[in-house]
């Protein structure tokens, strides 16, 4: 509101502003508020409807410029040919002064004219050149259309807190502002599906009273709340006021623009999950297989374009870590999704799931080759595929295997939801004892290991062993794998104890069946030595950590994963030993290793320069410390989020890292008058 007062007074140059966005936005409240506040002001105010007419809006600007003083002899002079209309309109609105003109709903502006040439070119009914503002309302939201020197006021859904407060003016008993908040939230901010809301909680006749009430019913009856049809809404009117058949308005549009993809795609899109969808999975051939009708590529560039343009979906994320990650996606509105997942664009919804699955389960399959931001987009999709799918076997190997990608690269909260939704239908299907489930409980125990979450992955893993150990005996590699996530699930809880005497149990059995120099077995020396290490027992520790770590160099060698994690591991046993310049260097050497790896912000690079720090940290070197601290703490705020267990370690280490720095720093006399 502020841009536009500049605008009108003249402090900005330009005498266009265009308001665009998505239906809902509440374009048309804004500008018909700013023209209440422009007439009390003393401007003319003039305020003029896009009936998708050029001839009608070139007759409705004429009469503006004449009730501003044109002259009748000028409109004559254009009539008979001697002059061009909309020059002569345009010369005269140019010279006038103190007026805003408001051309509400030009959703197709290309039908602006006169002519077909270009609105951008400024020769045609809307122009910048005027003495006073013109304000247009437009879904067209593309600076292609409205050219360079229009200023674009482009709305957004509003910001949690006011959707909240929007739901409370309405509905100020229906609950604390928290829970409007959640509300608004759930209704993606959108003004009119806000007060849509509102006044129903308004009304005392109701089923549903309160604000969480009615964001619970969302889920099972939007189509009575939010997605009912009206009758009336063949009358564009009529149809913005309403959420189910806003959006409608842009897709005829854009329909009868040529773009005859754009519903088939939106519907499509509004199938797969409420999240970010990589821009990958938008294939011809998954738009082939869904429709039924050969897609080419440039065909799926043109609908997803049309769709951006008109707001009714958002290229980009405020996700830092997918946008540094560069992946490219796009994104739905919660009630653009809502309302599109209930039209069917005339192809029957089965057929479009089945090429859904398949497209999705190809793209998981490839994750690891497409890299972490791929894997992290498809994450929230592939769960549907397994609840729909006949046969969950292929699904279920494609999520482990999506699940290994990103707990590899630190994403546990991710890496929890895929395994606790396995684990869930596994339960369903298959029964609490059958392998495969045995096996979703432990991937699910450790990755809430991973997470921080020790006392929940400790009684996870203890049902797992206790069921292995009972079904398929106490030497199976399954069981002492369970012995084994327990008894590192129980060093991470602090009964150090309990650990080391079940490593110790497990690290037996696997030399005996296995054998000294097994991968598994060289996992075990190794958990037991962190144990053993946590114990205070350094030297033991210390001696275990070397055996393992030459083996693992003979054997994988000096740069494998878990060569450098024994490496790693080592160095912490020896500054518990008291070898604080060895474990230095140690580390020094493994981070370099895992940055050349890894790259600089791969968890296990962050942990390896976590450790590298807290060995300097115990030289007495604490600003060293403190830098790799800030370092590592900025690091994982980017990439893993402020909550995450090494984000929240990295902030403790750097806070005591600068305080000893600090502490260390030689004080100045104070200075005598």
């Amino acid at each position: 509101m502020s841009r536009l007062d500049r605008l009108a007074k003249g402090r900005e140059k330009g005498g266009l502003a265009v308001i665009c966005g998505t239906g809902g936005l509440g374009k048309t409240t804004l500008a018909a508020e700013f023209a209440r506040r422009a007439q009390r002001a003393g401007k003319a105010v003039f305020w003029v409807r896009w009936q998708n007419d050029a001839g009608l809006l070139a007759d409705d600007l004429t009469r503006v410029a004449q009730a501003l003083g044109l002259p009748e002899g000028a409109v004559a002079d254009a009539h008979s040919g001697r002059a061009v209309l909309v020059d002569t309109v345009w010369g005269h609105l140019a010279a006038a002064r103190g007026w805003v003109v408001v051309v509400d709903n030009v959703d197709t502006p290309g039908r602006v004219g006169p002519g077909a040439e270009p609105l951008a070119n400024y020769r045609g009914w809307l122009r910048p050149d005027g003495g006073g503002l013109l304000l247009v309302t437009s879904r067209d939201t593309s600076t292609a259309t409205w050219g360079t020197r229009a200023h674009r006021i482009a709305l957004e859904p509003l910001a949690e807190a006011d959707a909240g407060a929007v739901l409370l003016q309405h509905a100020p008993t229906a609950g604390t502002p928290e829970e409007a908040r959640a509300l608004g939230v759930r209704l993606g901010g959108l003004p009119l599906a806000l007060d849509a809301a509102g006044r129903y909680l308004a009304q005392p006749t109701s089923r549903h009273r309160t604000f969480t009430s009615y964001r619970n019913a969302l889920e099972d009856e939007f189509e009575d709340l939010l997605g009912a049809t009206d009758p009336r809404a063949t009358d564009p009117d009529i149809a913005r006021t309403v959420v189910r058949h806003t959006w409608e308005l842009s897709l005829v549009h854009l329909e009868n623009e040529g773009y005859p993809l754009t519903r088939p795609l939106l519907h499509l899109l509004a199938l797969l999950e409420l999240a970010p969808i990589p821009r990958s999975l938008i294939t011809p051939a998954l738009l082939t297989d869904a429709t039924g009708t050969t897609v080419t590529g440039a065909e799926v560039d043109t609908a997803l374009a049309g769709l951006h343009q008109y707001g009714l979906l958002s290229a980009g994320t405020s996700d830092s870590e997918l946008a540094a990650m560069g992946a490219a996606h796009v994104a739905l509105h919660p009630l653009v999704r809502g309302v599109m997942a209930l039209a069917s664009p005339g192809t029957d919804d089965t057929t479009i799931l089945a090429a859904l699955d398949n497209h999705l389960l190809q793209a998981a399959a490839q994750a690891d080759r497409a890299g972490t931001a791929t894997a992290l987009l498809l994450s929230p999709h592939l769960p549907s595929v397994l609840d729909r799918g006949s046969d969950n076997s292929l699904a279920e190997i494609t999520i482990y295997n999506l699940a290994d990608v990103l707990e590899a690269s630190g994403h546990s909260a991710e890496v929890r939801h895929l395994r606790e939704h396995v684990l869930n239908v596994n339960e369903g299907t298959l029964g609490p004892n059958h392998p495969r489930t045995l096996a979703s409980r432990n991937n699910l125990a450790n990755a809430l290991d991973n997470l921080g979450h020790h006392q929940e992955a400790t009684d996870l893993h203890r049902t797992t062993l206790a069921t292995r150990e009972r079904t398929l005996g106490p030497d199976h590699p399954d069981t002492l794998a369970s012995r084994n996530n327990l008894a590192a699930a129980l060093n991470s809880l602090g009964h150090h104890q309990e650990a080391t005497d079940l490593h110790r149990t497990t690290l037996a059995t696997r030399e005996r069946t296995l054998g000294p120099d097994h991968p598994d077995t060289l996992a075990s020396r190794n958990n037991l030595a962190n144990a053993l290490n946590s114990l205070g027992h350094h030297q033991e520790a210390t001696d275990l950590h070397r055996t393992t770590l030459a083996t693992r160099e003979r054997t994988l060698g000096p740069h494998h994963p878990r060569t450098l994690a024994s490496r790693n591991n080592l160095a912490i046993a020896l500054n518990g030993l008291g070898h604080h310049q060895e474990a230095t260097d140690l580390h020094r050497t493994t981070l370099s290793a895992y940055e050349g790896a890894l790259g600089p912000d791969h968890p296990d690079t962050l942990v390896s320069r976590n450790n590298l720090a807290a060995a300097l940290n115990s030289l007495g070197r604490y600003q060293e410390a403190a830098d790799l601290h800030r370092t590592t703490l900025t690091a994982c705020e980017r990439t893993l989020g402020p909550d995450h267990p090494h984000t929240l370690t990295s902030c403790n280490n750097l806070a005591a890292s600068e305080a000893n720095a600090a502490a260390q720093r030689p004080r100045r006399w104070p200075r005598r008058r």
